[in-house]
């Protein structure tokens, strides 16, 4: 049976998770009596933490936001995710990254030293921010902006002019944090960057939400970012076969789709924006290729090789 310490941090971690729990649930989950978890919460609410009871044939609790801030109690897990977390916010883009930093030293000054060597071993490395961070309270305001379901007023870039936008959702894609939303001004659907966004006040009216194109604003900033109107699919895909082993190719294949066919040899579908950028990013693996199809990908190699060759010839 576990320590009354970590139950009781069990306890108030499946609370944190939903609303209601019965007594039964939960005196299963701890496996202990019904008896022990209303004692348990009853000290958990000498602690500070506001839970209520739940009416029903079977009884249960809710924890519910109380007045004052109760003492934070985290299991060990819980304490190793917010250190992790901490450690990724310092590249979020955000200009958090100090702040990040401060909180990242504090957890783990307060560790126990258990606690501290399952972090120093779980090593790893972030993707360094990109320079154009966000202020946080431009994230804040387009957030409450988009939970509101008012209409945003802002400037865009070096623009004077105010833009005015439905906000649909914050978006974050290789340290970059972008804004999906329904502009106003040309009665479409547009991806602004939120670096780029200078916020107007007051906001405008409340707009009632239009469907995003794919029904996923993820899915739908990818599909952009490759060059396609809405699915996350390249618009230009094509099969090639090369003379090289499948493990040499797979790690420089993106979300290609490798293929062994050989000892040294195999397939690659890969898709890129355009025909020409296929055929150009293929021959980064610098080998003989041979194309599967369909024609166009061909094609594209012709125009390339003539392309290549007038530049070769060109006189310096």
């Amino acid at each position: 049976m576990s320590s009354p310490t970590s139950r009781l941090l069990h306890l108030l971690s499946l609370l944190q998770t939903r609303r209601d729990w019965s007594s039964t649930v939960l005196a299963e989950r701890l496996e202990v009596s019904a008896r022990t978890v209303r004692r348990d919460v009853d000290r958990l609410r000498e602690m500070g933490y506001t839970i209520g009871a739940v009416m029903g044939p079977d009884g249960g609790y809710r924890l519910d936001a109380g007045n004052e801030l109760p003492p934070l109690l985290f299991d060990d897990d819980q304490v190793v995710a917010l250190a992790v977390a901490l450690r990724t916010a310092t590249t979020s883009g955000v200009g958090i990254e100090e702040a990040a930093l401060r909180a990242l030293t504090t957890v783990r000054q307060v560790m126990p030293s258990r606690l501290r060597h399952r972090l120093d071993a779980l090593e790893f490395s972030t993707l360094e921010a990109s320079d154009d961070t966000v202020a946080p309270d431009v994230l804040i305001a387009i957030s409450a902006a988009t939970r509101s379901r008012e209409i945003l007023r802002f400037t865009y870039g070096k623009g004077d002019a105010t833009r005015r936008a439905e906000p649909h959702h914050l978006v974050t894609s290789n340290g970059r944090w972008y804004l999906v939303a329904w502009d106003l001004d040309v009665d479409d659907w547009r991806i602004f960057r939120a670096d780029r966004v200078e916020p107007r006040a007051p906001t405008g009216p409340r707009f009632t939400p239009r469907a995003i194109p794919g029904g996923d604003a993820r899915e739908f900033v990818a599909a952009r970012f490759k060059g396609s109107s809405n699915e996350n699919r390249w618009p230009c895909v094509g099969t090639v076969i090369l003379p090289l082993p499948a493990a040499a190719v797979r790690p420089f294949a993106a979300d290609g789709i490798v293929r062994e066919l050989g000892s040294n040899t195999c397939s690659l579908e890969s898709g890129a924006w355009s025909w020409i950028a296929l055929a150009a990013s293929l021959n980064r693996f610098d080998t003989a290729i041979e194309v599967v199809g369909p024609p166009q990908l061909r094609e594209a190699f012709a125009e390339l090789a003539r392309r290549n060759a007038a530049t070769a010839a060109t006189p310096h």
